[in-house]
């Protein structure tokens, strides 16, 4: 059997991903699912990126570690995928043990064959992109990718030699014209970047440590791109150590990679650092990288700062999880950007799905059950119009294929959709309850029904990589299971079998109802937001102290070691802290407010000269500190805060 490697970019682990992060796993996971019943044998790999200065300052800003950081943001993804209906073969994260000790190995390789030197970097360095640039490419003090200032860096780092390897990348891009897609996106990396001579990349920091250390430097971290990128050959377990010949089974199976998908903006590190680095392993490069475009939210790019973010996930506990897929799927262009607004979601609701496939299916079932009792008729009584229906069925089967093949999705989409409105046409065209007032007319009455059921049957086939929940839907609907591309044939289904139950596949949206409520729910969260910061009326202060009084309060830097709930008391926990010299152990009525598994490991203020206390029967010695009264916020500390020091 054929093989089909598919991986998507995995995604960065700083953050919830929004609607147009979540179409790349949505249109690749159509993708696995296409080449799969196209009778290949596919892997596809997704995953989280999970190292890099910015997760490093999220999780100090969060007060938290950066593993317990990426595990919960990690977990999200990993949720939304799934809700997505994603069909992936593995989940791989950076974090992981086995893909953090291959780069480990990969990175001493390049140096021990002398492709990594050490330098010192000074430029400027985009932190949200992990990236850094030169003084051309960040002319407007602005970041090329994503428009963010950047900032001036300078430490000691490692190099890579990117030069060694751009002549030998330029000619297998020349050679091999599919390797960059689309066209657009090729010529601007061989033009704006390889041929304008390429800069040794800096693959080590110094500034920060979340990141997989270098074995033979331990004060560098491996730079997060050449992390990230290597979890293409580390999800299929490519051990550095052998050649290509002692590879595993899976490694020798599946690489090279028949195509990753990922976004435009990264296209640089996928078509020129990826290569380079797959050149100097000595691995042969993927077969193609497709960069598909971005979703801007109407006319803007998706951004938390404007306000314009939407998310799959809650998209989806409205429209559904298909419905989600489908506008996903059918709204990008081959080449350039996609649009969602809420307006536009709900035209595609409704017209396509609710109208044109889910009323077709409705309406067909109903009259199949009206005048033949649910059983699928015999069409024994052809005519001149029946061709027409059947060659949009041939076109729609042979054209949706095609493009699908050549990632052209939305207008694969399309030509299924064009075949379920012919179909709908030919119900106007052919009367069907007209035909059924005249005995005389039943023959006919059931080579249109059957036609109308077949046409269905082929569209869920087609449908299934798509909106595949809906496919199966239709099938039960249908009772059938002529369910493969290899049944696509005008004909397969079989007359004299009977249908399984009707139920409505998409109800139609009251637009302006969901739109008056979503305003609603706007509404009450800018209220609560503005009361939130509302400004605080002056409240009523202690006496002034000296310093000699606030002298004798001591603070000490405790980390929580242990934590549970106090019995009998709905308001406590009891902590059991590490001041360093020695543990403690404090009660707090916090438990409204946080759980155990939170505050574990978490660095606190603690007042450790206060007389003990016996809560509820369990004994306190010290206080830790928090702000607020009706909403409790414990103060954490930075993790490296050093447990038993003095606060002042």
């Amino acid at each position: 059997m054929e093989k089909f490697y598919l991986t998507t970019a995995i995604a960065y682990a700083s953050r919830k991903p929004h609607f147009g992060n979540t179409y790349e796993i949505i249109m690749s996971d159509a993708f696995a699912r296409f080449q799969r019943a196209m009778g290949k044998d596919v892997f596809f790999c997704t995953g989280t990126d999970e190292h890099g200065q910015k997760i490093e300052t999220l999780a100090n800003e969060a007060g938290i570690t950066p593993q317990k950081y990426v595990d919960g943001v990690a977990g999200e993804i990993r949720r939304i995928w799934d809700l997505m209906g994603t069909s992936y073969d593995h989940f791989i994260r950076t974090t992981d043990d086995y893909h953090v000790d291959a780069v480990k190995k990969i990175f001493k390789k390049f140096y021990d064959k002398g492709d990594i030197y050490k330098g010192f970097y000074e430029g400027w360095y985009c932190t949200p992109c992990e990236s850094f640039f030169t003084a051309t490419q960040a002319a407007d003090g602005k970041c090329p990718d994503c428009g963010r200032e950047v900032s001036q860096a300078r430490e000691e780092a490692y190099f890579f030699k990117m030069s060694k390897y751009a002549d030998r990348l330029i000619k297998h891009i020349e050679d091999h014209p599919e390797f960059i897609e689309p066209e657009s996106r090729k010529k601007e990396m061989v033009n704006n970047f390889l041929k304008a001579g390429l800069q040794d990349l800096c693959v080590s920091r110094t500034s920060f440590k979340w990141g997989i250390p270098v074995d033979f430097d331990d004060k560098h971290v491996v730079y997060v791109w050449l992390d990230a990128l290597t979890n293409y050959i580390t999800a299929l377990g490519y051990d550095p150590d052998k050649s290509y010949e002692e590879q595993s089974e899976k490694f020798k199976r599946y690489w090279p990679a028949d195509v990753h998908i990922i976004g435009k903006d990264i296209l640089r590190f996928h078509t020129i650092y990826w290569p380079i680095f797959l050149m100097a392993l000595e691995l042969p490069l993927p077969k193609k990288v497709f960069g598909h475009p971005w979703f801007n939210f109407g006319n803007d790019k998706m951004s938390k700062s404007k306000g314009n973010v939407v998310f799959a996930d809650e998209l989806a506990e409205t429209f559904g999880t298909d419905a989600v897929r489908y506008y996903a799927l059918s709204e990008m262009p081959y080449g350039s950007d996609g649009s969602i607004t809420y307006e536009s979601v709900i035209s595609r609701y409704n017209n396509d799905l609710a109208n044109n496939l889910g009323n077709l299916v409705s309406r067909t079932h109903a009259m199949t059950k009206k005048y033949f009792g649910g059983i699928v008729p015999e069409p024994t009584c052809p005519a001149p119009i029946d061709e027409e229906l059947k060659a949009a069925v041939a076109k729609a089967s042979a054209d949706s294929v095609k493009l699908m093949s050549e990632y052209h999705v939305a207008d694969s989409l399309d030509e299924i959709f064009t075949m379920l409105r012919r179909a709908n046409k030919y119900i106007d065209e052919t009367t069907p309850w007209i035909l059924a007032k005249n005995e005389e007319d039943k023959p006919r009455l059931a080579t249109v029904i059957y036609n109308l059921l077949e046409t269905i049957r082929v569209g869920a086939v087609l449908l299934a990589p798509y909106i595949p929940t809906t496919s199966e839907n239709i099938f039960s609907q249908l009772g059938t299971d002529k369910r493969s591309y290899g049944d696509v044939a005008f004909g397969a289904l079989e007359a004299g079998k009977p249908l399984g139950e009707a139920f409505t596949l998409f109800a139609r949206i009251d637009e302006k109802k969901f739109l008056e409520e979503m305003e609603k729910a706007r509404a009450e969260a800018e209220a609560a937001l503005a009361a939130q910061n509302a400004p605080l009326a002056e409240p009523e202060h202690e006496a002034e102290i000296g310093i000699d009084a606030f002298g004798a309060v001591e603070l000490r830097v405790a980390e929580i070691l242990e934590c549970e709930p106090v019995p009998k008391a709905k308001k406590l926990l009891k902590l059991q802290v590490d001041l360093g010299y020695e543990k403690r152990q404090v009660v707090s009525g916090i438990a409204k407010y946080y759980t155990p598994d939170e505050l574990i490991g978490k660095k606190v203020i603690l007042v450790t000269n206060l007389k003990p206390a016996k809560l509820c029967g369990v004994d306190s010695f010290g206080m830790i500190l928090a702000s607020g009264e009706e909403d409790v916020k414990v103060v954490f500390l930075d993790p490296s805060a050093k447990n038993g020091d003095r606060i002042r």
